[in-house]
């Protein structure tokens, strides 16, 4: 086997797990579900993945954090106005009405959830992945407050954590809700929390 077909049955079988995680919670995934949507075999699997713990960290690490990053932290990262930045990020993501969406949550609370409480391991690069997140929304305000569109009177290290924890909560509720709509409004007030933070324009 090349490296390259190498790499692609190893991405299969992250994919299809985070699916089945994502779908059922990682102590219910099942291995025969991810073999039978990838068509590999055990071999395969434990080629890469000595145990099942293994795959479902290289989940968090490959699928999720990665999903993640495209999504939200580099686009808030690189931007030179990084408070508009995260604003637009908020919205777009509160405009998002795909059902799947609404039905199964976010893979990262999920998991925090489930495994945070009993496993270590998980509860560490679960904790890594959320620390990233508040450290790219931290740097954010702080880089506004630089420029001078955020008030500087605003703590940006309990903004952030006041954000993200807000952030993860409107897709719990929504979840739980099973409401579109619900979750549009939550991060409707997000934004207009993040805002609130900003210096009014002078007259």
């Amino acid at each position: 086997m090349t490296a390259k077909q190498t790499d692609l049955t190893r991405e299969k079988l992250l994919n299809a797990a985070f699916c089945e995680i994502h779908r059922h919670g990682f102590q219910a995934a099942s291995i025969a579900n991810i073999l039978q949507n990838t068509g590999l075999t055990k071999g395969a699997l434990y080629h890469h993945f000595p145990n099942k713990q293994d795959l479902g960290l290289a989940v968090i690490d490959e699928i999720i954090r990665e999903r993640l990053d495209g999504l939200i932290f580099r686009r808030v990262r690189e931007s030179p106005e990084p408070v508009a930045a995260l604003l637009e990020v908020i919205g777009a993501i509160g405009a998002n009405r795909d059902p799947e969406f609404v039905r199964l949550g976010c893979p990262l609370n999920n998991l925090m959830q489930e495994m945070s409480p009993l496993d270590e391991a998980f509860k560490a690069r679960l904790n890594s992945v959320l620390g990233t997140w508040g450290s790219v929304v931290e740097d954010a305000l702080r880089r506004g407050q630089d420029s001078g569109a955020l008030r500087g009177d605003v703590d940006c290290r309990a903004a952030a954590l006041f954000i993200v924890s807000a952030w993860e909560g409107c897709i719990g509720i929504a979840k739980s809700l099973q409401s579109p709509e619900g979750f549009a409004l939550c991060m409707t007030q997000l934004q207009g929390y993040v805002k609130g933070l900003m210096n009014r324009p002078s007259a």
